[in-house]
């Protein structure tokens, strides 16, 4: 049972004697990874590594391999069992995500991004969290509050942060709308269909557990049993059972019109109503500033590092203003002074800049136009100064090339949405899977906060012929629903290659200062040692090294990646001519070939200063 009312929180009492985990000096030094709770674990896995490194054979469920591929998928009438399974909860859970951590912490992973926890409403398979019923309580399905405390210390006591995916904009469906005011409004299926047209629907109540709007739209006294018998009822905490909590105005249609995607719900998740004016002079609502005490409480007794707010778009900049600062002051209040406020703010690099500008939120989630030309560049089939243009465009920021993106942006090339693209994993092609192993190196390796999203490091080639999520979102420990169209099989194979491989990637950016904070210049290549420009396609596709440099204070790193997937490729990459000269070696840090490490390159005076590289196939290196 949850608190059932804000009014009754005391803050000193929670915050009285506890030692809370201090925030990092800086967020980019850290390697996120992104995890849908529901699709992790359960907890019952077999042959896994637990946290001290000590294999686990007690679980039910064996160690996926190639054999199972398709074992949930044989007959027409399992596969639709499958894809069904998909689309609701599957069963993972915060003391399986627990046992995890030492899966996480060995993959290099400093802190975990978790979808939210929090009470769904009961008649809805919401497994991704985002349809909230009660917002002090964790949802059931995932276990209790307390078990968030306790995930959270065990993280800690490994040294990861925990970040909790929040909702400001909305609640979940917890009332329907009456029909007589629009009767006409209908879907393809004739069911009435409140949508936005600018004015306010009248309320036919608050939803039972059940789906039926059958209590009445008015807050009521949670210490009444005859009256409000069952919390699983409507919406918690009581404060939030008040109908001006809500904009009452229907669903979205158009999500570029203005007003309507700040006012509208989305889907029948019901807008709540945040306030009024210009961020200047915001007026916050009841409703906002219940939202503030929500997330205060989930600091103070839970010990979070930071939230990823969801559809910041959605909201006024004030609202968002209002709530960033009230969140940074109480969390400044105990100790944590950078705590991390992300913000998911589609509509493109200038709205994400202009709104974190405006509301002094710690970063953006880069989820625009940073996924794709990643994955483009690294499949070869866009030019890399695309990519690496996002990053330094001084017309569109107004600061210098690395100031703002180095901690403001949040990057990553899968997630849960895939928003604007199509809904597919980086590895759904077979072949250009072979290149995963770059993408996470150019994620990792170039500015920003790097994300890493759960399944990745596996492999997983979820993918969609009819733009579902729910195939982007298969279980890590199988289930129903797990990856390659199999069942019953676990994915926590920390020999598999590309799990191995990132580790390494993760260990030396821990190492080496200038791969976290550094300057970053894509560099000219040449074949011949004279005539050098940057690699660009050739024919509608690059085949060629990708150089860059990270450079912080007197230290540069060389990085490179190998767009061609069958076979090596060599190049002459421009150095820095200040910080070397002619006759120095670089050394080899790293290889996705082995053989590779500890090899040296001499610089020469070419193009000023540079170095003979050679890239494995589809393949990563690391010159320092």
């Amino acid at each position: 049972m949850s608190e059932p009312r804000l009014a009754t929180l005391d803050y000193k009492q929670l915050t009285s004697g506890v030692e809370y985990c201090k925030s990092p000096s800086a967020w980019e030094d850290q390697v996120l990874y992104f995890l849908m709770l529901d699709r992790f674990s359960d907890g019952n896995e077999k042959g896994y590594m637990d946290n001290d490194g000590k294999i686990i054979n007690s679980g039910t469920t064996p160690l996926f391999n190639t054999a199972d591929i398709q074992n949930a998928t044989q007959s027409q009438a399992d596969a639709a069992k499958w894809r069904e399974a998909g689309g609701k909860y599957v069963g993972g859970t915060l003391t399986g995500l627990k046992s995890k951590l030492g899966y996480l912490k060995r993959l290099g992973v400093s802190a975990i991004w978790i979808s939210p926890v929090f009470k769904q409403v009961a008649f809805q398979e919401t497994y991704h969290g985002y349809g909230i019923q009660d917002f002090l309580q964790v949802n059931p399905r995932f276990g209790s509050n307390q078990e968030l405390k306790e995930l959270v210390k065990a993280a800690h006591d490994l040294g990861i942060l925990v970040i909790l995916d929040i909702i400001l904009n909305h609640a979940g469906n917890v009332f329907s709308y009456d029909s007589n005011r629009q009767p006409n409004y209908q879907d393809g299926n004739g069911n009435f269909d409140p949508r936005w047209d600018g004015e306010r629907y009248p309320v036919s109540g608050f939803n039972e557990k059940s789906g039926h709007p059958g209590i009445p739209f008015q807050r009521t006294d949670p210490g009444n049993p005859v009256v409000w018998p069952d919390t699983n009822d409507a919406v918690w905490p009581v404060e939030f059972q008040d109908p001006n909590f809500f904009t009452q105005k229907g669903h979205i249609s158009n999500y570029d019109y203005d007003p309507e995607y700040r006012e509208g719900d989305f889907c029948d998740l019901k807008d709540l109503h945040h306030g009024h004016g210009d961020a200047n002079h915001y007026q916050a609502s009841p409703a906002l500033l219940a939202l503030i005490e929500v997330y205060r409480y989930w600091i103070a007794f839970a010990d979070i590092d930071g939230f990823r707010i969801d559809t910041v778009k959605h909201m006024d900049d004030g609202a968002t203003r209002i709530f960033g600062s009230a969140i940074h002051e109480f969390a400044q209040s105990i100790g944590k002074d950078n705590f991390l406020l992300v913000g998911e703010i589609t509509g493109g690099r200038r709205r994400a800049f202009e709104t974190l500008e405006t509301t002094g939120l710690s970063a953006a989630l880069g989820i625009d136009d940073i996924p794709a030309k990643l994955e483009f560049m690294v499949k070869g089939s866009s030019n890399p100064e695309d990519y690496f243009n996002l990053f330094r465009n001084s017309l569109l920021v107004g600061k210098d090339s690395h100031t703002w993106f180095r901690n403001k942006i949040v990057t990553m090339f899968n997630d849960h949405d895939q928003v604007g693209r199509a809904k597919a994993r980086f590895c759904a092609d077979a072949e250009t899977a072979k290149l995963v192993l770059n993408a996470l190196a150019l994620n990792i390796f170039t500015l920003g906060i790097p994300c890493l999203y759960y399944g990745t490091e596996q492999g997983f080639d979820g993918h969609s012929f009819d733009n579902e999520d729910r195939f982007i979102r298969e279980a890590m420990f199988g289930g129903e629903f797990g990856s390659f169209g199999s069942k019953g099989r676990h994915f926590f194979d920390e020999s598999h290659p590309v799990y191995a491989e990132f580790a390494k990637l993760a260990a030396i950016r821990t190492a080496y200062p200038a791969l976290r904070r550094g300057r970053q210049y894509l560099r000219p290549i040449s074949g011949d040692g004279q005539h050098f420009g940057l690699p660009v396609m050739l024919g509608g596709q690059i085949l060629s090294l990708v150089p860059w440099s990270r450079i912080l204070s007197d230290n540069e790193i060389v990085v490179a990646i190998n767009t061609d997937a069958d076979a090596p490729r060599s190049a002459w990459v421009t150095i820095d001519a200040g910080l070397h000269k002619a006759g120095d070696t670089l050394t080899c840090i790293y290889s996705s070939d082995s053989g590779q490490i500890g090899s040296t390159a001499l610089v020469e005076a070419r193009n000023g200063l540079s170095i003979w590289l050679t890239g494995p196939a589809a393949g990563v290196i690391v010159f320092a």
